[in-house]
């Protein structure tokens, strides 16, 4: 049987996209490729920026709050009724360095309202919506840090990452059946413009932004294409994941670290 596709260009035309966190780095190349493609893409951060093309597609809200996600969730409802895709992108680390002895009750609680229990609430929030169509794609950031933890001050985010990739499993096998599909991107070191500004800090201590930029890749263990991803790399792989040109993978985990991790 032939299979047709839409062009990769207007394929999302008609679409209705919520990328949280999407106003910057990744997030911001993942609505921008949706965007690029047709969509209407709502965008959430918990900053108002100063450039935004159409303010109705904008939602301020912390998602690390149970609060943030229901505005969020109501504004989507208002705004378009329903939801095709959405992209948990939002995330965060903000545990001290110093190892496990470092992390509070409050940095665990932290990353895990960040990087879990934001994609769960909303989740629980807009998958209803999408079971009254019949059909939708959710996809979760993740990260390599699930198999891979940075010892002296990730503890909690990859533990929060590594629940929410289990998590995102067991959303696909439920609904699945039911149209919607479920999958995972995890993204290594990506050079935002958040990465860039680490990078100008370490160059203080190293002398240059090269050498910054090496010592970090040097931490991860080397990166065997010799440079760190980009965010529109990740756009393209979640535009793809989102697309019908994808139509059978659900449950999946895609790694884009640029060979970071050393092992299978």
């Amino acid at each position: 049987m032939a299979i047709t596709y839409a062009n990769p260009l207007t394929e999302y035309e008609g679409k209705k996209v919520l990328v949280t966190g999407g106003t910057k780095g990744m997030g911001e190349a993942i609505a921008k490729r949706f965007a690029s493609a047709g969509a209407t893409v709502l965008t959430t951060a918990r900053s108002m920026p100063t450039d935004l093309a159409d303010p109705n597609l904008f939602v301020q809200a912390d998602l690390s709050t149970k609060e943030g996600v229901e505005k969020v969730v109501q504004a989507v409802k208002d705004r378009f009724g329903s939801i095709d895709i959405v992209v948990n992108n939002v995330g965060g680390n903000n545990t001290p360095p110093g190892g496990f002895l470092a992390a509070s009750d409050e940095h665990w609680i932290e990353s895990l309202n960040w990087n879990l229990l934001a994609a769960v609430r909303l989740d629980r929030g807009l998958i209803p919506l999408m079971l009254e169509q019949g059909k939708g794609v959710i996809i979760h950031i993740s990260s390599i840090q699930r198999v891979l933890p940075l010892i002296e001050s990730t503890i909690p985010y990859a533990a929060a990452k590594a629940a929410l990739s289990n998590y995102s499993k067991s959303l696909s096998k439920e609904f699945s059946p039911k149209g919607i599909r479920v999958n995972r991107v995890s993204p290594g070191f990506i050079q935002t413009t958040a990465a860039d500004a680490m990078m100008e800090n370490i160059a203080q201590v190293t002398g240059s932004f090269e050498s910054a930029l090496q010592s970090v890749m040097d931490a991860l263990g080397g990166i065997p294409i010799g440079r760190p991803g980009y965010p529109e790399e990740v756009g393209e792989l979640v535009a793809f994941l989102a697309s019908d040109r994808a139509a059978s993978i659900t449950g999946a985990e895609y790694v884009i670290d640029g060979g970071t991790v050393p092992t299978l």
